[in-house]
C-alpha cells in the first residue's frame, strides 16, 4: 500500500511534490522533534562534555608524567655517578666509603632537591643493608633490604616503579611530611652480567605538584578530578568530594572509558583514563544536573524555531515550486524537440539559478554536438582525400618498380655492379613504397626501405653522408604506419647534413617505452634556431579544425613533416605524431611517438612481411 502510494506521489507534477514534502516536513517537528531533538542534544553535549573532558585529562596525565619522567631521569642520573657506583659494589669485605666520599654523595643528592622542587629527598641503600640520603635517615637498626619499597624495586629488576604514598614507617624525612604528602618511586641497580640486584634507588616525590596539577581543572560548576593508583589507592582527591574512593570494578580494567552512577542521590559521571606511563587513572566527576538547565533551554528555543520556520515555509514553498515546475516544464519541451532532431532550439533563460545553468549547458551541447557532426564530417571526407592521394602516388611508381628491375638485370649482366647496387636499392625503396596499398608495414621493411634510401643518398654525397642504423632484432616484427622515416631522413639530409663542412652522420634507432614504440632520428647536422624549433613543433601540434590543414602542408612539402603527423593522427589519435629538438651548429633529434602493433593485432589490415 504505502509502495503504491509513493509510486502515485513520484509521478505527480514537481511542484504538487514540493508541497507536499514540505507540509510532511513541517508537520512531523511539531509532533516528535521535540523529543528527538531533547535526546541529541542531550547526547551531543554529554559528547562535548566528555570530549572536553578527556582533553583536560590528556592534558593533566602528560603534566604528571612530565614530573614523574623528571624523576624517572633522577633516578638513571643518581646510578651513573661514579661515588655512587663504588657504594653499591660494596661488600661485607670491600673497604667502606670514607666520610668525604659520603659527604660527596650527600652534596650531589641534595643538588637534585634543589634542582627539581618536584624531589622531596633521594635515598641510596645497598645490598648490604648501607644507605646514604641528603635529607632522610632510619628510625631503627633493621636493614633497609627488608623494606616493602627495597623489595619491590627488586623484583622490578631495574625498572623504574612509582609505588604511591610511603609504604615503609622505618624511613623519616627531615622536614617531616606526611605519607599522604609524598609518592614513592624506585629503581634498582642491577649488575648487568650477574643479574644481582647492588641496591635501590629510592625518591620521594612531592604529592604537592600532583595535587596543583589536578585541583585547578574545575568541570562545570562543582565537577572534579581524582588520580588513583593501579591498585585502587588515591593519589590525589579534592577536600570534599562527591565518593571519597573510586572502586577498581567501575573501571573495568580498560585504559579509558566512561561510566554513570548514583551516589548520595546524585547522578554522576565518571569519566576517567589512564597514563600508560605512571599507571596512575585520572577521573574526572561531575553531577549531570549541571548540564540539564542549559539542555532545557536549546529545547525550547529550537523547538520554537521550528514552529516559526515551518509557518513561513509554507508560504514560500508554493511560490517556489510553481516558480520551479513552470521552467522544468519549459526546459523539457525544448529537450523534447532536440530528441526530434532539431538542434536548432535554445534555451532563452538568462538566469544564473541551477535551472539557468543547465538551461546553459543543454545549450552548449546542442552547440557542441553541431559541431562535432561537422567535425565528423569533415574528418572523414579528408581521410578518404588522403586515401585518395595516397592510392595516386602508389600508381606512378608501379611503372617505374617494373623498369629499374629491367635495368638491374642488364647492369648485371654487363658487370655493372655500382649501378646494379643503387639500381637495386631503388627498386627497394620503390617496391615498399608500394608494398600493394598496405598502409600498416613490419618494422623490418620500413628499416629496408630508408637502409635502400640512404644507401642511394650515401652514393650521391659520397664525402659528405655517413649513417647508421641501430634497431634492436625484437622490435622488427612490429609493425608501423608505412613511410614514416624517409621525409624526416630527407629534411636531415638536405637541410642538415648538406649546409655543414665535411661528414656528416644520421643515427637511427629506436626502443619500446610500455605500449609505445620510440623511433629516432638524430643528425649532427647545421640543426636549427631556438625560434625555428618552437615554430615547426607549434605547426605540427595544431588541431586539424585550423583553416590552414594539415592535409594542405602534406601536399605542399610531399610527404614531409605534416603528412606524417597527419597520417599518424588520422590514423591513431591525437597522443601520437612527432617531437623535434634541435640546436644551431650542433644537430637536429626527431622522434617518432609511435603504438606498438604486434603481428597478431593487425586487425586484416595486410601487413605480411615484404622481404
Amino acid at each position: 500500500m504505502l509502495k503504491q502510494w509513493m509510486k502515485r506521489l513520484n509521478n505527480i507534477s514537481i511542484g504538487y511534490q514540493l508541497v507536499v514534502h514540505f507540509l510532511l516536513i513541517s508537520i512531523l517537528p511539531s509532533i516528535g522533534l521535540g523529543i528527538l531533538i531533547g535526546y541529541t542534544v542531550d547526547n551531543l553535549i554529554k559528547k562535548q562534555v566528555n570530549d572536553s573532558t578527556n582533553q583536560v585529562i590528556s592534558k593533566v596525565n602528560e603534566t604528571i608524567e612530565y614530573y614523574v619522567g623528571n624523576v624517572q631521569k633522577i633516578s638513571y642520573l643518581v646510578a651513573l655517578n661514579n661515588d655512587i657506583s663504588n657504594f653499591f659494589n660494596q661488600t661485607e669485605t670491600t673497604k667502606k666509603s670514607s666520610d668525604d666520599e659520603k659527604e660527596s654523595i650527600r652534596n650531589y643528592l641534595r643538588d637534585f632537591t634543589m634542582l627539581y622542587p618536584e624531589v622531596a629527598g633521594i635515598l641510596i641503600a645497598n645490598s648490604n643493608g648501607d644507605y646514604l640520603s641528603n635529607d632522610m635517615f632510619a628510625r631503627t637498626y633493621d636493614p633497609l633490604t627488608e623494606e616493602i619499597w627495597y623489595e619491590e624495586a627488586a623484583r622490578k629488576k631495574g625498572i623504574f616503579t612509582l609505588l604511591g604514598h610511603p609504604l615503609s614507617n622505618n624511613l623519616e624525612m627531615k622536614a617531616s611530611y606526611k605519607p599522604s604528602e609524598l609518592i614513592s618511586a624506585v629503581r634498582a641497580i642491577v649488575d648487568p652480567l650477574t643479574k644481582e640486584v647492588k641496591g635501590v634507588v629510592l625518591i620521594e616525590m612531592k604529592a604537592r605538584v600532583i595535587a596543583e596539577t589536578a585541583k585547578s581543572v574545575r568541570l562545570g560548576k562543582t565537577g572534579y578530578l581524582l588520580i588513583v593508583d593501579d591498585s585502587g589507592q588515591n593519589i590525589y582527591s579534592p577536600t570534599y568530594p562527591f565518593t571519597s574512593q573510586i572502586e577498581k570494578p567501575w573501571l573495568k580494567g580498560s585504559y579509558s572509558g566512561s561510566f554513570e552512577d548514583e551516589v548520595s542521590g546524585s547522578v554522576l559521571q565518571f569519566i576517567y583514563r589512564k597514563s600508560p606511563f605512571t599507571n596512575w587513572t585520572t577521573v574526572g566527576v561531575y553531577s549531570k544536573q549541571d548540564f540539564i538547565f542549559g539542555i532545557q533551554n536549546i529545547q525550547f528555543y529550537i523547538i520554537s524555531f521550528i514552529f516559526i520556520i515551518t509557518a513561513l515555509g509554507i508560504t514560500a514553498t508554493a511560490y517556489l515550486s510553481t516558480s520551479i515546475s513552470t521552467r522544468l516544464r519549459q526546459l523539457t519541451r525544448l529537450m523534447v524537440t532536440a530528441e526530434r532532431g532539431d538542434l536548432t532550439v535554445r534555451h532563452g533563460s538568462d538566469r544564473e539559478d541551477e535551472i539557468g545553468l543547465v538551461g546553459k549547458s543543454f545549450n552548449k551541447m546542442l552547440m557542441r554536438m553541431s559541431t562535432l557532426i561537422y567535425l565528423a564530417e569533415k574528418q572523414e571526407r579528408k581521410k578518404r582525400e588522403a586515401e585518395l592521394r595516397a592510392l595516386q602516388e602508389h600508381i606512378k611508381p608501379h611503372f617505374l618498380y617494373n623498369t629499374l628491375d629491367t635495368i638491374q638485370w642488364m647492369a648485371r649482366k654487363r658487370e655493372a655492379s655500382d649501378i646494379a647496387e643503387m639500381v637495386e636499392s631503388l627498386s627497394k625503396l620503390f617496391r615498399i613504397g608500394l608494398s600493394s596499398g598496405r598502409e600498416i608495414i613490419s618494422v623490418h621493411d620500413e628499416v629496408e626501405h630508408i637502409r635502400s634510401y640512404l644507401k642511394i643518398q650515401q652514393i650521391r654525397y659520397r664525402d659528405k653522408l655517413n649513417f647508421s642504423i641501430e634497431f634492436p632484432e625484437k622490435l622488427m616484427q612490429l609493425r608501423v604506419l608505412k613511410l614514416i622515416m624517409q621525409p624526416i631522413v630527407e629534411n636531415a639530409i638536405y637541410h642538415g647534413i648538406k649546409e655543414r663542412r665535411g661528414l656528416g652522420t644520421i643515427k637511427l634507432s629506436a626502443r619500446q617505452v610500455g605500449a609505445t614504440l620510440e623511433i629516432y632520428i638524430e643528425d649532427d647536422g647545421r640543426g636549427m634556431e631556438a625560434e625555428q624549433v618552437e615554430k615547426l613543433q607549434r605547426k605540427l601540434d595544431r588541431p586539424f579544425t585550423e583553416t590552414e590543414t594539415v592535409e594542405s602542408d602534406a601536399i605542399k612539402g610531399g610527404y614531409g613533416l605534416m603528412n606524417i603527423q597527419a597520417r599518424m593522427r588520422l590514423t591513431f589519435g591525437e597522443q601520437f605524431g612527432i617531437q623535434v629538438e634541435s640546436e644551431f651548429e650542433k644537430g637536429t633529434k626527431v622522434t617518432i611517438i609511435h603504438p606498438v602493433i604486434y603481428p597478431h593485432e593487425e586487425n586484416g589490415k595486410g601487413t605480411e612481411s615484404l622481404g
